[in-house]
């Protein structure tokens, strides 16, 4: 597996239920401030068993196509606060203070 995908997947397990995070912000965790997409492209691939709803946009909007409703759906049922527009509220359920791990 991709050693930058397994990082991302590291931290997603990681987000707690009626939390999420940015795929911005998990990016800039791995040192890769660049990098939103690439994050993007592990989640296509993200092993079911993880909690892949958590991971948004960082405006809150909730990507996945024809699947968006269903990751809304699941949010919600998880206690995630949505806007009325549909995205979730960054201010209550965003893990801003989530800080970049400590390298080892």
């Amino acid at each position: 597996m991709n050693p930058f995908y397994e990082k991302v997947y590291a931290i997603v397990e990681q987000i707690p239920r009626g939390k999420v995070l940015a795929y911005s912000q998990i990016a800039r965790m791995l040192d890769k401030p660049r990098g939103a997409r690439e994050v993007g492209r592990a989640m296509r691939h993200c092993p079911e068993h993880l909690p892949w709803q958590r991971v948004v946009k960082i405006d809150g909007a909730i990507a996945g196509g024809i699947h968006a409703d269903v990751r809304r759906g699941m949010l919600k049922a998880e206690g995630v606060a949505l806007l009325p527009d549909g995205r979730v509220d960054m201010e209550s359920c965003g893990l801003v203070k989530f800080t970049k791990r400590e390298k080892t």
